[in-house]
């Protein structure tokens, strides 16, 4: 595989030790660097992570959930420790075969998870909204500070009044192969801005940094041109999945108008979770967040399937008839939740 990514190595956001490691093929013989953390046979969490990141992103999460979940992390194609494919492998098809091809080789037969994404890793499951495999696999779904489409036009990094003016400037950006250099003051006061919330610790801001940095600036800019044409509503509007929202009200990436689309567009959405003052790198900026709203997706979408199941197909089973099923929420549910600072 290739050099191990950049990521703080002490404290609550360095990565957790994983259970087991894997390699898992995917399209183009891309290989995708994936871990398992937790106990065997808990309920499964899959998490997908954005632009220029890692696993080691999810590091609060995973260690929280890892408690009693099984959480799986991979590396998208270039990031970490997934090594670099070529120019023809980067596109939003990419991104939703190596969702498909980490579901298979890290559940068991029969085992469905629910799968969060962050920005990149949140278009990853709506890319893959048709395939019968995530419908197979996936339970519910979490997005989380992402959005499907004109996100050069939307975004704030520059902030400018003309959309044509923040489209081109924000291209450019997404494009570009410039080195980051090292993680220097400078560089993390520019991180902070572009992505993160005004009261992003000390901490927070160092390892988003050292992430971001470690991602080599032609993967970057392969990836930034995808994201830089990217138009998934359609997918959107064909996740059949109960599908929960997280944004910051302050991500200058994917402002808060992506949020509400995605919720206008859903076919089942369980609300949206607007958390004051926080920037994109809401993972890191609030992981009690969004762990919570990953435990409660899997207590209402996926234990509680499977403890039905389990009735249902017990001893008792025989003799006491099934409760005629609930009929599953459909329409645009707008529910809007916010989270104190």
């Amino acid at each position: 595989m290739s050099r191990r990514p950049g990521h703080v190595t002490s404290g609550p956001y360095a990565p957790p030790v994983p259970r087991k490691t894997l390699t898992v093929t995917s399209t183009g013989d891309a290989r995708l660097y994936a871990e398992i953390h937790g106990p065997e046979g808990a309920p499964a969490v899959v998490l997908a992570h954005g632009w220029t990141c890692s696993t080691a992103f999810w590091a609060p999460v995973v260690r929280d959930l890892a408690a009693d979940h099984k959480v799986v992390v991979y590396d998208q194609r270039g990031h970490g420790r997934s090594p670099a494919v070529g120019a023809a492998g980067h596109s939003t098809d990419a991104l939703a075969d190596d969702l498909v091809a980490v579901l298979e080789a890290t559940l068991e037969t029969g085992e469905r998870a629910v799968i969060g994404g962050h920005s990149m890793g949140g278009m990853t499951i709506m890319a893959a909204a048709d395939r019968p495999q995530l419908r197979e696999r996936a339970a519910a779904a979490l997005l989380c500070s992402t959005g499907s489409a004109e996100l050069a036009a939307e975004s704030r990094v520059f902030p400018f009044r003309s959309p044509q003016g923040r489209r081109r400037a924000h291209r450019l950006l997404l494009g570009s192969r410039a080195p980051l250099g090292p993680v220097s003051p400078v560089a993390k006061w520019a991180l902070r801005y572009a992505t993160m919330g005004a009261g992003a610790t000390a901490g927070q801001i160092e390892a988003c940094a050292r992430i971001v940095h470690a991602c080599p600036p032609g993967v970057r800019a392969r990836w930034g041109k995808v994201l830089a044409g990217l138009e998934l509503t359609g997918g959107v509007a064909r996740l059949e999945l109960p599908t929960a929202i997280v944004a910051g009200t302050a991500d200058r990436l994917t402002p808060l108008v992506h949020a509400r689309r995605l919720a206008s567009v859903l076919p089942d959405c369980r609300g949206v979770t607007e958390l004051p003052g926080l920037g994109h790198m809401t993972p890191i900026e609030d992981p009690d967040a969004v762990t919570g709203r990953l435990r409660e997706l899997v207590r209402d979408h996926l234990a509680a399937t499977a403890t039905a199941t389990a009735t249902t197909t017990g001893p008792e089973a025989a003799q006491t008839p099934a409760a005629e099923p609930a009929p599953a929420p459909r329409g645009k549910r707008q529910t809007k939740e916010k989270k104190s600072a």
